[in-house]
């Protein structure tokens, strides 16, 4: 099959996947991997210490899959979500949009798998692999290499015509493609809503995320309470954070009013019972039982700790006075009691 023909194909195929663009890399030291390393060596990248771990193979790719020369790269819509739950028993609480489904971790890499399948059909001599970013991959640098978008000051990969609330996932491939697409121009120009609009500050105009400062490392990655200076800026959020990307002009052009970056979002009096109800749930259940009410989404990640962490942070800054029973039954909690005692402040404070 010549290069041509791979590109007709794989743009036909992301359509039936309901990828809305892609593109292909080869596997060489990543262009961004010395700013990879510093970010690292400022700490920028908090408890994750397996991104550290995981950084030769980032540099090198050949170290772990000896025999991968390019690698194609998927981008997947999540606005709407592609696969939402039936039975979601959270419709009010702030969950980051990509959350709002089953985990992209598992949808996304059975297409990806069954693209490659295809591929060893055409191509049985090569070898084909599917990853997300729960592999050991710089996928935004690839990402930009293939002309997936260019990576904005939000540190997210924005493509004009998409903006940037996609997924990422990839084939890492024995082959050695060159497709025609070229990286794509950096059209963020003096534009700084997304550094702004960062409650937290955890963004800077050079790009950089300060992980420990995010909202949604806070209330995804992080297995400790915030400090207390972050607390009350994280808002309502219970997972993830969007304000970042739904500030940025670039989705406001492609979703138009679909996308909210208001700090704290305005409820109706039903909407807000229905919120403080998802809470005390939250707060009220087992561990057991958040997981398998949740099982199979995104919000599994946090845990059940995570989930009750969240819920104390939003329940105080959103003054959920109604709460304060469950807020108390939390005090003696040898994990959460210091932050049930500063939500039970906040919650005097109500008027």
């Amino acid at each position: 099959m010549k290069p041509t023909d791979l590109e007709v194909y794989l743009n036909e195929k992301s359509k039936v996947l309901g990828f809305s663009h892609s593109g292909a890399a080869p596997l060489s030291r990543p262009l961004s991997f010395d700013v990879y390393q510093n970010w690292l060596q400022e700490g920028h990248h908090g408890e994750m210490k397996y991104l550290a771990t995981h950084a030769p193979i980032k540099e090198h790719p050949q170290q772990k899959w000896p025999k991968a020369r390019s690698a194609l790269i998927f981008a997947a819509p999540y606005v709407p979500h592609p696969h939402p739950p039936q039975d979601f028993p959270l419709r009010e609480t702030r969950i980051s949009l990509y959350a709002q489904g089953y985990d992209y971790h598992h949808w996304f890499k059975t297409k990806l798998q069954e693209l490659c399948n295809e591929l060893k059909e055409l191509f049985p001599e090569e070898e084909f692999i599917a990853m997300t970013d729960s592999s050991p991959v710089l996928e935004r640098d690839l990402a930009y290499r293939a002309g997936l978008g260019w990576i904005g000051k939000n540190s997210c990969i924005i493509h004009p015509k998409h903006g940037s609330l996609f997924f990422l996932g990839e084939i890492y491939s024995s082959l050695s493609l060159t497709l025609s697409k070229t990286p794509v121009h950096d059209f963020c120009g003096t534009c700084r809503r997304c550094v702004e609009v960062c409650p937290t500050q955890a963004l800077s105009s050079a790009k950089t995320l300060d992980a420990r400062k995010c909202i949604s490392y806070l209330t995804i990655e992080s297995r400790q309470l915030p400090p207390e200076e972050l607390r009350e800026k994280m808002g309502d959020w219970l997972f993830g954070c969007d304000l970042c990307q739904t500030v940025c002009p670039w989705n406001q052009k492609v979703f138009k009013n679909q996308l909210s970056f208001a700090p704290l979002e305005s409820k109706t009096p039903e909407q807000e019972n229905s919120l403080e109800e998802e809470l005390r749930w939250i707060l009220t259940s087992s561990g057991k039982q958040l997981e398998k009410a949740l099982f199979g989404t995104a919000l599994s990640r946090a845990g059940g700790f995570g989930l009750k962490r969240n819920a104390l942070i939003v329940t105080a800054n959103r003054r959920c006075s109604r709460l304060r029973p469950e807020v108390e039954a939390l005090r003696s909690h040898p994990k959460l009691g210091e932050l049930a005692e500063w939500a039970l402040k906040k919650l005097s404070d109500t008027p």
